[in-house]
């Protein structure tokens, strides 16, 4: 079962393997009511996603769609890097050796 902190780090390396900046995640937004802010902050953007009672995908979308945002992609570079981030955060890692 992944969680928020497994999304996160599997985003932020994808992010970063993609050329692009990664932000900051946390929970819940500052702000009341909304499911996803961002802020752009002198040390790099932060993306905070509320995820009590949410499906988590929807979670996962809205930490997707900050790194396009925090990037400023549209189009279809979007489209794909949207893609390649979706199958980051829900890819299968093998399981870790124990020596």
């Amino acid at each position: 079962m992944l969680s928020f902190v497994d999304v996160a780090r599997r985003l932020a390396a994808a992010s970063r393997a993609a050329g692009l900046v990664a932000p900051v995640f946390r929970t819940p937004p500052r702000r009341p009511g909304v499911p996803r802010s961002i802020r752009r902050l002198p040390g790099g953007p932060v993306v905070s996603v509320r995820v009590k009672a949410r499906p988590f995908d929807d979670v996962v979308v809205d930490m997707v769609e900050g790194i396009l945002v925090a990037n400023r992609l549209a189009g279809d570079g979007a489209l794909r890097v949207r893609t390649a981030l979706l199958d980051a955060a829900y890819r299968e890692r093998p399981p870790a050796r124990v020596a």
